[in-house]
């Protein structure tokens, strides 16, 4: 399907709350083409959710703008920008039934009946819950409340829609599951996505796109599969995941994981002893410390478990050795 979303920029964008020691967001660029899905990935605190709302007209910038189409957005309301938004708590209205949820919008917009009707039942097929109309919300699970939350904010067909941590309530493995079927929706339909998370795993997965954040601006962005062959620094190294991230003189070191091999000894040989073994279904993460205080070093061992204590080899791939 050809992209039906908005081109959205940010330009110099940047706002200081009052009392506060640094700036929320200190002059952040951002361009998402149309159709594109980008996830703004960073510790709590740094910024993405104050972008997010900026963008949403829910909160005032001090300096820059935002522009969708090239629209400059200055002074027009919400319920004008032609956004859709989503939120972690899903905000759904608990004296109406899931087809009065989803139909809210519709119905602030004007649109007749038979028209929203119409419409409520194309976007509840759309996230998989057919015939849902006139169910409670009440007994609903948290991922089909997240879909209902969903259908409401896609129904109104919105150029851009703004996901702010929409999956941060729901389990490790219903969010596994929801994220490649969300990206595969995002895409049918052809919407301008910007989304929210501290998850790197959600990011990674579902964006065309990954923005890095800290401390009120964007510190590397590209597609997931870049980002994680070589992120730019030791900061977007460890919000990663990667724990062999090393400062010195000569600079920032990451070893990958991957990239470290252990190779079983005898008692008194080797050098370094196992200290931490966490299985992780296709592999092990393994910890060992190594002798002459080169510290702790992480390993991803999926052949042969090894167990707390052992002595090992240490062998190092040195293609898997980057220099941020």
């Amino acid at each position: 399907m050809e992209p039906s979303g908005a081109a959205l920029a940010v330009e110099g964008l940047g706002v200081r709350f009052e009392g506060a020691a640094a700036p929320a967001l200190d002059a952040v660029d951002l361009a998402v083409g149309p159709g594109e899905v980008v996830a703004l990935l960073g510790p709590s605190g740094c910024g993405k959710t104050t972008l997010l709302r900026i963008v949403a007209g829910l909160t005032a910038a001090d300096r820059g703008r935002v522009l969708l189409d090239g629209t400059d957005l200055e002074g027009v309301p919400t319920h004008r920008r032609g956004i859709g938004l989503m939120f972690q708590d899903h905000a759904l209205f608990p004296h109406r039934d899931v087809g009065g949820n989803v139909e809210f919008g519709l119905r602030m917009a004007g649109m007749a009946p038979a028209e929203r009707a119409t419409r409520v039942a194309e976007v509840l097929e759309l996230v998989g819950l057919p015939g849902w109309e006139r169910r409670a919300v009440g007994p609903l699970s948290g991922g089909e409340r997240q879909r209902v939350a969903l259908a409401r904010a896609l129904a109104p067909s919105p150029r851009l829609l703004l996901l702010d941590e929409p999956l941060g309530a729901l389990d490790r493995s219903l969010r596994d599951r929801l994220v490649p079927e969300l990206g595969v929706l995002f895409r049918s339909v052809g919407v301008t996505v910007v989304h929210v998370t501290h998850d790197q795993t959600e990011a990674l997965g579902l964006a065309d796109r990954v923005v890095v954040m800290e401390s009120g601006g964007v510190v590397q962005q590209g597609a997931p599969e870049e980002l994680w062959a070589h992120p730019a620094n030791a900061f977007v190294a460890r919000f990663l995941g990667f724990a062999n991230v090393t400062e010195g003189p000569a600079g920032t070191e990451l070893v990958r994981p991957e990239a470290v091999a252990l190779v079983a000894v005898g008692p008194g040989e080797g050098d370094a002893t196992v200290t931490n073994v966490v299985f992780h279904g296709a592999h092990w993460n393994v910890t060992v410390e190594r002798d002459g205080d080169l510290g702790p070093l992480e390993a991803w061992v999926r052949s042969g478990p090894v167990a707390r204590g052992d002595r090992v080899e240490v062998v190092i791939d040195p293609a898997g050795r980057q220099h941020l």
